[in-house]
């Protein structure tokens, strides 16, 4: 057995030119209290690397943004450690991963949904905390336990034995289409829990505290702000 090792690792020294590509609804929790089917594939999106920020780094949004609905999702990431080819296989993806990490996918609701691509709700500049660690060591399929406190309660508890595509799997779907490279992050998707399954919903607003945690990996700890835009 591979012994754990951390080593520090934030959102902030992504590479620019990283890709970083998401899924959404990948988890069994999460596509319940959405009300879906589980999906035959995984479904999805992308983010630019400047939407990446720091584990403990605080999250400036406008009141237009607080209005439209800011949501938290708690996340295994993938970080890329060897070239991944088109059409890798199963073998190829397991090899292809450097380690993991937490991020947090914070989500405007009001611009994800408006019309059925998600970008201008994923891609807020300096809105996903990722961090603190790199962990090599550790095996998803194991079942590691997802947290989200917001100002101290309990909001999202999971486990990565839920997830619908697990990392190979999503690995090698995206190699369908791209090439990843060392750098790039893959984030899995959020277990159920999110602010905008409640009834009725419930968003972030200026002064709350997100904190997501993965077991054996870290937490990321994020304080919202709300400022009229410069």
């Amino acid at each position: 057995m591979t012994a754990v090792k951390q080593t520090p690792y934030s959102g902030r020294d992504v590479p620019r030119s990283a890709k970083v590509i998401c899924c959404g609804r990948n988890y069994r929790a999460h596509v319940a209290e959405l009300g879906n089917e589980l999906p035959a594939h995984p479904t999805l999106f992308t983010k630019f690397a400047d939407s990446l920020t720091g584990a403990g780094d605080d999250v400036v949004i406008t009141p237009a943004i607080e209005e439209a609905g800011l949501d938290w999702e708690a996340e295994l990431a993938v970080v890329v450690g060897k070239p991944l080819p088109r059409y890798a296989t199963t073998d190829q993806a397991r090899d292809a991963v450097r380690g993991y990490t937490v991020a947090n996918d914070l989500s405007v609701r009001g611009r994800q949904w408006r019309t059925t691509q998600w970008l201008p709700g994923k891609a807020l500049d300096a809105s996903t905390p990722v961090g603190p660690h790199l962990v090599t060591g550790l095996d998803p399929a194991d079942g590691l336990a997802l947290t989200c406190h917001v100002n101290g309660e309990l909001m999202q508890s999971g486990s990565t034995d839920d997830l619908v595509f697990g990392v190979p799997t999503l690995l090698v779907a995206i190699s369908e289409f791209t090439t990843l490279a060392p750098g790039d992050l893959v984030l899995t998707g959020t277990p159920g829990g999110v602010g905008a399954a409640l009834d009725p919903p419930r968003f972030l607003h200026d002064g709350d505290v997100v904190e997501c945690a993965i077991e054996g990996i870290g937490s990321t700890r994020t304080t919202i702000h709300v400022k009229e835009a410069a």
